[in-house]
């Protein structure tokens, strides 16, 4: 009888993400029932102190039997802020409205939202089948990583990584898009501790996964090639800035 009662315990427990994602979607529009208070301090504390939010992931698992979030703030204020931002980068160095709304919903689309369920979904599915520990006997209920919780797993490094290749980026792009081995160098620099830490915010999952390590190889890739990159007189703000604003620069 005991591992019937586990399967039946564990299918509810899986089945619950797929109910409550209609519920995610529908608060989308409602304002007044977000945490924007707590969605900006998490935001903070991703870029200072990343422990401390997943740390809070355990307490709400604790409280509400779920990883993921059940408030869409993060993913609309996230949204904003990235548009925001975009609609800055139009503003220096695009010259059409028509081209500048298509670099904005490109951006949106892309970066953010496709790129986001393309590599939740890819997460998700190597977590579920090859990261998670083997329960010990039947009685124990089967933890399965949710794939909301790997979106807000995408979200939560994607922020940091925005605030680096997006506002510092911003600010500084005079002089990382000039020609020459100091910008290269710079914009090389930048890049990879932005996908150093972007991979390192994956590799601080979940606690009932195993050989999480394999999160953080991708960061020794980028150690590897920020040399060869820079040396080779490479500089990704003018190769990405390029493609959307190819006349201006």
């Amino acid at each position: 009888m005991l591992p019937t009662v586990s399967k039946t315990r564990s299918s509810i427990s899986t089945s619950r993400p797929n109910a409550m994602f209609p519920q995610y979607l529908r608060r989308i529009v409602k304002w007044q029932q977000m945490d924007i208070e707590y969605t900006f301090w998490q935001m903070l504390h991703l870029c200072t102190a990343p422990k401390i939010v997943y740390q809070h992931t355990k307490y709400h698992k604790q409280t509400k039997n779920q990883w993921a979030r059940d408030d869409p703030a993060f993913v609309v204020i996230c949204s904003l802020l990235l548009a925001v931002a975009t609609v800055a980068y139009c503003a220096a160095y695009d010259h059409s409205a028509a081209h500048a709304v298509s670099v904005v919903i490109s951006v949106l689309l892309f970066h953010f939202l496709l790129a986001g369920i393309l590599l939740a979904t890819c997460c998700w599915f190597l977590t579920n089948a090859y990261l998670r520990e083997e329960a010990p006997n039947t009685c124990v209920v089967e933890q399965r990583v949710e794939w909301l919780y790997a979106f807000d797993v995408h979200c939560n490094s994607f922020f940091p990584m925005f605030v680096m290749l997006y506002v510092i980026h911003y600010f500084l792009s005079p002089l990382l898009v000039a020609h020459g081995f100091i910008p290269a160098l710079l914009s090389n620099l930048l890049f990879m501790v932005a996908a150093s830490y972007h991979h390192y915010l994956n590799f601080l999952v979940l606690p009932f996964l195993e050989r999480t390590t394999f999160f953080l190889y991708p960061i020794g890739i980028v150690i590897f090639l920020s040399p060869i990159l820079i040396l080779s007189g490479f500089n990704p703000s003018r190769y990405f800035m390029n493609i959307y604003f190819s006349r201006t620069l």
